[in-house]
C-alpha cells in the first residue's frame, strides 16, 4: 500500500467544512481508503498565504450569492493524507469532486466553492 494526499482549497464556514469533511470521510470509507492525516490550512506554497492562493473562491462565492454576507466563510486549504494505491486515490478524488459539484453540466451554485490540487 502506498500513500497519497488530497488537497482542496475551500471557501467555507464551519458548517461547510463539516459538509466537505463528511463527503471525504464517506467516500474514503466506501473505497476502503484509510485517512491518516487531516489538516486544515495545510502547507501552502513557500511565501504564499492560504488567503492569497484561494482568493478567487471568495470572488466565486460573492458572484454566486449576490448581496449575501460571507458570514464566517474563509479560505481554507484542506490536506488529507491517505493510505491507498494510486488507482484508489484517483477513484476517491473523482468521487469527492463529483459530490462537491454535480458533473451533469447544468448551471448551479456551489455550496462551498472549491479548487482541487
Amino acid at each position: 500500500m502506498s500513500s497519497g494526499e488530497l488537497v482542496f482549497g475551500l471557501y467555507a464556514d464551519e458548517a461547510g467544512l463539516e459538509w466537505v469533511g463528511g463527503i471525504v470521510r464517506s467516500a474514503a470509507a466506501s473505497h476502503g481508503v484509510r485517512v491518516v492525516r487531516w489538516e486544515e490550512n495545510g502547507f501552502p506554497e513557500p511565501d504564499a498565504r492560504v488567503e492569497d492562493l484561494y482568493e478567487d473562491l471568495a470572488e466565486q462565492w460573492s458572484y454566486e450569492h449576490p448581496g449575501e454576507e460571507p458570514a464566517g466563510r474563509r479560505p481554507v486549504e484542506l490536506r488529507i493524507g491517505l493510505t491507498c494505491s494510486p488507482p484508489l486515490w484517483q477513484a476517491l478524488r473523482e468521487t469527492v469532486i463529483g459530490q462537491l459539484c454535480p458533473p451533469d453540466g447544468t448551471p448551479h451554485v456551489c455550496r462551498v466553492p472549491w479548487a482541487a490540487m
